[in-house]
């Protein structure tokens, strides 16, 4: 839809130029330009085909915060640079087209100057001039900017696309200044991925990226405990994740394209849902290590991505020693594994962050939706080394 995003100015499209099968291109708007190219219109900006996700990075106040939970003969001269290092060598390796934070994007007890710390943690991203979303984790608001002050603040960051909460148009909800009021949290938003230029799904939507807040802390009868994604989100999610689904039908009358009732959705969050424990017993794919550190309260999340149907795989942060994707009821949940040094870790156990894969799939005359999504890990030592490769969804015609 050409007017989804009427404060950003965004449209995202998926293309793949024959000399680079399956890459991306995003055409931005005014929100997504630099400060110094507010004034003129911004040239589509190249992309390839990969979502980086770095959780928890936890920066303090720069090279004064101190890292946590290294070898002894790497903490004389460890802190928050080596995070910056790590974010920057993660971008010229694998040359992402967009870049996920999933909370915790500073640590605010170690952060005297929140605004600084943002511009910190994220200045590796924004010297890239990719486009880049955050959610907050539960940490972020525990220095000098509450959590919609801190919304505010990322939304208006260069080449940020993150929104305080979902627009007038996601919702005839009651809005102020343009932005829905009746939702619990800040951070709530999605950001919906167009097909190829030139193809049949140009000004059609093939990927959903939803955004949700998970809060931080909160008291139930006395007891203190983790934040949780409220029924006034669910209600959202449901809401915009039907309207999707109505658009992808309605376009998918080509002979090129992919006959499917749904089109995949992909989710991001900071805290984990409490089924997340039933993982420990269950098949993984990396290491499962930190107790799951959620909320005593069940919101129901599970059961609305599964009634909605088009969310394959979310991608949480939080407990930081667990690396692991697990699967509930077919929807795969994702850590990312610690990525920043003033967070806590496991001596020894290099830091890592995620990157996710959508590849399109090619008709006999144009490129037609996602065909694919995989992911896998890099480490944070000397080869970056990745592991951990997988395949999260394949599309499967009905």
């Amino acid at each position: 839809m050409e007017a989804l995003f009427p404060l950003l100015g965004l449209h995202i499209f998926i293309t793949a130029p024959s000399s680079r099968p399956h890459t991306a291109q995003i055409t931005t708007g005014q929100r997504h330009r630099s400060s110094q190219e507010k004034s003129r219109s911004s040239p589509p900006v190249p992309l390839r085909r990969y979502l980086q996700n770095p959780p928890d990075m936890h920066y303090g106040n720069g090279m004064i915060t101190r890292c946590r939970d290294v070898l002894e003969s790497e903490f004389q001269y460890c802190s928050d640079l080596n995070t910056t290092r790590f974010l920057k060598r993660m971008l010229e390796v694998e040359k992402p087209d967009f870049i996920a934070f999933t909370g915790d994007n500073i640590f605010g007890p170690s952060s005297t100057d929140a605004a600084e710390s943002l511009f910190k943690a994220f200045g590796p991203a924004m010297e890239s001039g990719l486009p880049w979303a955050a959610v907050l984790g539960n940490h972020d608001q525990e220095s000098t900017m509450n959590r919609e002050e801190l919304m505010s603040f990322i939304s208006l960051m260069d080449y940020s696309v993150s929104q305080v909460n979902p627009s007038a148009e996601d919702l005839s909800s009651p809005v102020k200044d343009g932005m829905v009021t009746n939702i619990d949290g800040f951070g709530n938003y999605n950001l919906r991925v167009y097909g190829a230029p030139g193809s049949h799904l140009a000004n059609n939507s093939i990927l959903d990226l939803f955004f949700l807040d998970s809060g931080d802390r909160e008291v139930i009868q006395g007891v203190r405990t983790y934040g949780w994604i409220k029924e006034s989100q669910l209600s959202w999610l449901r809401s915009i994740s039907h309207e999707s689904q109505g658009q992808k039908q309605n376009s998918d009358q080509s002979a090129d394209a992919f006959p499917t009732a749904t089109s995949p959705a992909l989710a991001f969050f900071h805290i984990p849902i409490p089924e997340i424990r039933q993982l420990y017993y269950n098949k993984i794919v990396g290491q499962f290590q930190d107790a799951v550190a959620c909320s005593s309260v069940n919101s129901g999340v599970l059961q609305t991505l599964i009634s909605i149907g088009d969310v394959q795989a979310v991608f949480m942060g939080h407990d930081h020693k667990n690396d692991f994707c697990g699967n509930l009821d077919g929807i795969w949940f994702c850590y990312g594994g610690g990525f920043g040094y003033h967070g806590y870790g496991k001596a020894g156990w290099p830091r890592r962050a995620r990157v996710i894969l959508a590849e399109l799939g090619k008709g006999d005359k144009s490129w037609m939706g996602v065909k694919r999504i995989k992911t896998w890990k890099r480490l944070d030592d000397e080869k970056l080394s990745k592991i951990d490769e997988q395949v999260l969804w394949v599309h499967q015609p009905s």
